[in-house]
């Protein structure tokens, strides 16, 4: 008998819960004494294994572009130009809903924290630049304040690539440390359709039917900034960079990205993606690397949902965000992108990170799993896209050096 996916499991508790919160509507304190106490479980479970994956992730993904220098400048372009994409993907995904918030239908999230409490307190740019950097390597780690851990993940993982041999130890420990957590990350979300269900059923308790109003607006704001991002940033990045017209780059790319939509994995989509660009006229060398790199580290797609879902969910939670917040989840979100594990459920993980980074109740993740493989499947489209509109840049740049 044929294993029922967990993303197919997560949808089933969605449904579930739905039902089950519209008929215990008037059992609230059932469902907060009995129900959703095992959420909570589940989301600790999530936080706990939060910073070591951040921590062992980034510093595996800084140790894994050892290639990078063989490769030179063609390596660095590509990393600059996907820092860039996704550093307007985040913007974007934190701008629209920024923009619609006024008008977006709403659920309200309870959270065990008084939100009073969660609130990180106004600073100035320059006391949030400070902020980002230790004075210790414990503090951060036990206090899950997620801006120190990642500067630590990279001091870390740049140091042992610049000692090179004296640091191999170092970096077998740090890539087997690294194949651990994501096993422990594997368990955890196995309990993932329990947890969904735990959780949103108090929410539709709370707030009736009304929730699947409010999924279906997360979900169209996810993939209206999703088209925005490809229609304006990839669409100029191949017609000014590239030399190449849009409308050929995206009817050329619909192999690719039809199989990205419906695999949900832009490794899986990897030999389409290269099909493609050779189709687009890139050299054969530079589009295998530019997209094998991309597939690793270019997440636009990542990046701009995390924006989104953290300002929808601060606005849920009744929060205001605040300048420094903003920046909290861009640099967040921008780092998280690329550290994202190729695993069932591993942006729910990160998510928890930036959310945590920014002072969001870490509640509103398990309300956002619920639909988590629908934007997934557009997440993935984006990123196959952005490896894309790299090739094509990076082959109008090079030529045929390689």
């Amino acid at each position: 008998m044929k294993k029922i996916s967990l993303t197919t499991q997560i949808l089933v508790a969605l449904l579930l819960a739905v039902v089950a919160g519209i008929l215990l509507r008037n059992q609230a304190d059932f469902v907060n004494g009995y129900i959703k106490p095992v959420g909570v479980i589940f989301l600790n479970l999530l936080k706990f294994i939060v910073v070591p994956l951040v921590l062992f992730s980034i510093m595996a993904g800084i140790l894994s572009m050892n290639d990078i220098s063989k490769v030179g400048k063609l390596g660095l372009r590509a990393l600059l130009y996907f820092m860039t994409t996704t550093l307007l993907a985040v913007t974007l995904g934190l701008v629209i809903p920024t923009l619609l918030k006024g008008i977006l239908p709403l659920i309200h999230i309870d959270t065990a924290t008084p939100v009073e409490d969660i609130v990180v307190a106004h600073t100035s740019v320059m006391d949030q630049i400070v902020n980002m950097f230790p004075n210790n390597i414990l503090s951060p780690i036990t206090s899950m304040t997620m801006m120190q851990v990642i500067v630590i993940a990279l001091f870390f993982g740049i140091a042992m690539v610049h000692v090179g041999e004296k640091g191999e130890m170092a970096r077998k420990v740090t890539l087997s440390f690294n194949d651990v957590v994501c096993k422990i990350l594997e368990y955890i979300m196995a309990l993932a359709p329990i947890g969904v269900f735990c959780m949103l059923t108090p929410v539709v308790v709370e707030n009736g039917p009304a929730v699947l109003g409010s999924y279906a607006v997360l979900l169209a704001l996810a993939y209206l900034c999703f088209a925005i991002h490809a229609g304006v940033v990839y669409s100029s990045a191949v017609g000014l960079l590239g030399g190449l017209s849009p409308l050929k780059f995206f009817k050329t790319m619909q192999p690719a990205m039809l199989f990205a939509f419906s695999s949900d994995s832009s490794v899986a989509t990897l030999p389409y993606t290269m099909q493609c660009a050779e189709n687009l006229g890139v050299n054969k060398e530079i589009g295998r690397f530019v997209l094998s790199l991309g597939a690793t580290i270019n997440m636009d797609g990542v990046a701009i949902y995390l924006g989104v879902a953290s300002v929808f969910m601060a606005t849920c939670c009744g929060i205001d965000l605040t300048m420094s917040q903003y920046m909290a989840i861009a640099f967040a979100s921008t780092v998280a992108s690329i550290g994202t594990p190729g695993i069932p459920g591993g942006s729910l993980a990160l998510m928890a990170m930036v959310f945590a980074s920014a002072g969001i109740p870490v509640e509103g993740v398990a309300v956002a799993a619920g639909i988590d493989r629908l934007i997934d499947m557009g997440r993935t489209v984006m990123s196959v896209t952005g490896d894309a509109s790299c090739a094509v840049v990076m082959q109008k740049v090079m030529g045929k050096k390689m």
